[in-house]
């Protein structure tokens, strides 16, 4: 039996690449944390528990993309971008 190895090239993503899709994941965070807001102005019984944790866990998300955004120097003013290309893909 032998065996044979199959080379691959790994191909690396651009900066440019990353930073976007930064930008994507701040942008979906956002969107679904505001969906969160809205279900649970609504929410009765179990409910009002489940959305104050889905609330919790997105601000936490939230945060820590926004500030790593900030980090690798990206501008957040740019998720408007995001938002409407993003729109316009869907």
């Amino acid at each position: 039996m032998d065996n044979y190895i199959k080379e691959e090239k790994i191909l690396e993503k651009s900066q440019e690449e990353k930073d976007i899709e930064l930008l994507v994941s701040i942008y979906k965070t956002k969107k679904e944390l505001d969906v969160a807001n809205r279900n649970f102005e609504y929410a009765e019984g179990d409910l009002i528990d489940y959305y104050t944790y889905k609330i919790k866990a997105m601000s936490a998300k939230y945060d820590y993309l926004v500030k790593k955004a900030k980090r690798y120097g990206i501008e957040i003013n740019m998720i408007e971008q995001i938002d409407i290309r993003y729109n316009r893909a869907i």
